[in-house]
C-alpha cells in the first residue's frame, strides 16, 4: 500500500452527510487505496495499521480471526485477568447503551483475545459469523486493522470505520476501542470495544469508551491502593526487624511499597530473576539485595551490618509462615528464609493459632491427640528453638515472641471481614495438606469450610466459578451443580459446569 497517500482526517470527514453515501464512499476508498489507483487517501492511523497488517501477511479477501482457545474457557481466563474486578463497572456503563443502540460490547486481553462480549441479540448472531466471539483473536497480526487490535498497537482510543478494516469480511462493521492500563504493572492489559453496524455507530461512542476505560483504570488504582496499605501494615514489622539494615517490602508483582532508609529505592524490582530461582536481585543502581518470600509478597534485605544493637534499639522479631498449598512449608525470620519439615511447621501453626501460649501438655494433645507425649513435644521444641532462636520461641508457656504473619491467617482474616474474593485469592491450597495433627486438621477444615460456605452463599456467579476452578473446588459436586444452575442458558461456562457435574457423579 502506498504510504504517500495519507492525510490526517477524521472518519467520515469530507463524505456525504448521508450514512449510506458515506458507506459507499469509504468502500470506494478502500478499493482505490489497495489497488493504488486514483488520488484516494486514508488517515495516517489507518495507513500505518494497514502496513503493519499487510506485513503480517493478512489476506484482506479471506482472513478470519483465529481462535486461541475454546469459548468455554473464556470465563475462567477472565476470572484470572486484571479486568475481572472492574467487570461490574463495564457492564453498568456500556451494556445497556450497547443493547439499545444494537451494538456489541467486547473485552479483550492484552493479546487481543476476546474474553467477554455482551449486547443486543440481533447483533450477536451476525457477530458470530465474523468470529467476534469469546476465544477469537483480534490483534492486528491475527486479523488486520480493527479497533481492538489497533488500540492495543498504538496505546490510545481509536475508531475504525467500515472499510478502514483491512479484512473485507468485517466491512459491514464499525468499532471503537480504548486500551486499559494496569496501574500495578504499568502495562496495557486489555481493550474495551463497542462494535456495531457501520451505519449506526454514533460519534460520541469513542468518547464513551475512552471515558469508561479511564474509569476502569481509576477503580483498579483505588483497589490497588487499598491492597497496598493492607500489605504494608501487615509486613512493616519485617522492615523493622532488619534493625537498621537496608530493606524493602515488595508486592507479588514487583512494586516496592515501603523501604528503609526512605527515598533510596526504585519503583520496581525485576521479578524475572526470582522466577528463575535466584535468591537475590540486582537493583537499577547496582545494589544486590537478598530476596525472602513472605506470606504475601517479598522482603528485600542487604547484607547485615556488623556490630551489636542494644536491647532498647532492637524491635520485635518478624516471623512469616507460608504453609498453604502443596509446596514445602517455609518460614521467614527477620528476612531470612528457612524450609521446614512437617513437624516444626505443625508446631509453629499451633503456636500462631494460640498467641497466648500453650503448655507442653496442651501442645502434645493438639499435635498427637490423646496419645500425645510431652517428652516428644519438648524434644521437637528444643530443635525448633535451635533453628529460630530462643528469643523467638519462648517457654513456660510455649509461645512466639514475634510479629507473626501467616498465609492462612490472611485467608481467615479476609473471611472474618467479609472479603470473600480476597480470601479465595490468598488461598493457595489446603493448610499443611500432609498433616494429620488434630489441631492442623481442625484449622484446615475450618478454613476450607468457611471459605466454601462464604462463596456458595454469596450469590456471585463469577466468585462461584472461580471457586469451582480453584484447587479446593475442582471436585466439589455441589459447587459445580450450583454454578450450572446460576449460569444463564447462553453462557458457555454452563456447559462446562454441566459436564463437570456429570463426571463427578460418574466417579
Amino acid at each position: 500500500m502506498p504510504v504517500d497517500k495519507v492525510v490526517e482526517r477524521e472518519p467520515g470527514s469530507g463524505l456525504s452527510a448521508s450514512a449510506s453515501a458515506a458507506a459507499r464512499a469509504i468502500d470506494e476508498l478502500f478499493e482505490a487505496v489497495l489497488d493504488d489507483t486514483g488520488d484516494a487517501t486514508v488517515r495516517r492511523l489507518v495507513s500505518e495499521s494497514w502496513e503493519r497488517s499487510l506485513a503480517a501477511a493478512i489476506d484482506p479477501a479471506t482472513a478470519l480471526p483465529p481462535f486461541r482457545f475454546d469459548r468455554s474457557e473464556s470465563a475462567a481466563r477472565l476470572a484470572a485477568h486484571p479486568l475481572h474486578n472492574v467487570m461490574p463497572l463495564l457492564r453498568s456503563n456500556l451494556v445497556s447503551i450497547a443493547e439499545e443502540a444494537m451494538h456489541v460490547v467486547v473485552v479483550t486481553d492484552e493479546q487481543g483475545i476476546v474474553l467477554w462480549r455482551e449486547g443486543a441479540n440481533a447483533v450477536l448472531r451476525p457477530a458470530d459469523r465474523v468470529g467476534l466471539v469469546e476465544g477469537s483473536c483480534w490483534s492486528e497480526e491475527a486479523i488486520g486493522t480493527n479497533a481492538m487490535g489497533t488500540t492495543l498497537a498504538v496505546g490510545r482510543p481509536v475508531q475504525i470505520h467500515s472499510t478502514e478494516h483491512l479484512v473485507r469480511a468485517v466491512h459491514a462493521w464499525t468499532c471503537v476501542a480504548a486500551p486499559v492500563t494496569d496501574p500495578d504493572t504499568g502495562r496495557i492489559v486489555g481493550a474495551i470495544d463497542i462494535t456495531g453496524p457501520r451505519r449506526t455507530i454514533h460519534p460520541a461512542m469513542l468518547a464513551l469508551v475512552g471515558a469508561t476505560a479511564q474509569l476502569a483504570e481509576n477503580q483498579m488504582r483505588m483497589q490497588l491502593a487499598i491492597a497496598d496499605e493492607r500489605l504494608r501494615a501487615r509486613n512493616q514489622p519485617h522492615l523493622q526487624s532488619l534493625r537498621g539494615t537496608p530493606g524493602a517490602l515488595v508486592t507479588p508483582t514487583g512494586r516496592i511499597i515501603a523501604g528503609e532508609p526512605f527515598g533510596e529505592w526504585p519503583e520496581r524490582v525485576d521479578l524475572e530473576q526470582i522466577a528463575a530461582g535466584a535468591d537475590r536481585v540486582r537493583l537499577a543502581d547496582g545494589r544486590e539485595m537478598h530476596v525472602e518470600p513472605l506470606a504475601e509478597g517479598f522482603l528485600l534485605r542487604a547484607a547485615k551490618r556488623s556490630g551489636r544493637t542494644t536491647a532498647v534499639d532492637t524491635p520485635r522479631h518478624a516471623l512469616s509462615l507460608r504453609f498453604l498449598g502443596d509446596g514445602s512449608p517455609t518460614v521467614v525470620l527477620d528476612g531470612e528464609s528457612h524450609s521446614l519439615t512437617l513437624r516444626p511447621a505443625e508446631i509453629l501453626t499451633a503456636l500462631a493459632l494460640h498467641p497466648e501460649g500453650l503448655t507442653a501438655e496442651r501442645l502434645a494433645f493438639l499435635l498427637y491427640g490423646d496419645d500425645g507425649n510431652q517428652t516428644t513435644v519438648r524434644g521437637e521444641i528444643h530443635r525448633l528453638r535451635a533453628l529460630i532462636g530462643t528469643d523467638v520461641l519462648k517457654t513456660r508457656p510455649y509461645r512466639l515472641d514475634a510479629v507473626v504473619d501467616t498465609d492462612f491467617g490472611t485467608v481467615r482474616r479476609a473471611l472474618r471481614e467479609g472479603r470473600i474474593a480476597d480470601a479465595l485469592r490468598a488461598c493457595a491450597g489446603p493448610l499443611l495438606p500432609r498433616s494429620d495433627a488434630p489441631e492442623i486438621r481442625g484449622a484446615r477444615d475450618e478454613m476450607e469450610v468457611g471459605l466454601r460456605r462464604a462463596v456458595l452463599e454469596s450469590d456471585d456467579v463469577d466468585l462461584v466459578h472461580r471457586y469451582a476452578t480453584h484447587r479446593l473446588g475442582r471436585d466439589d459436586l455441589e459447587a459445580h451443580e450450583l454454578l450450572a444452575d446460576m449460569l444463564p442458558a447462553g453462557d458457555p461456562r454452563r456447559a462446562v459446569a454441566g459436564s463437570r457435574v456429570a463426571r463427578l457423579l460418574a466417579e
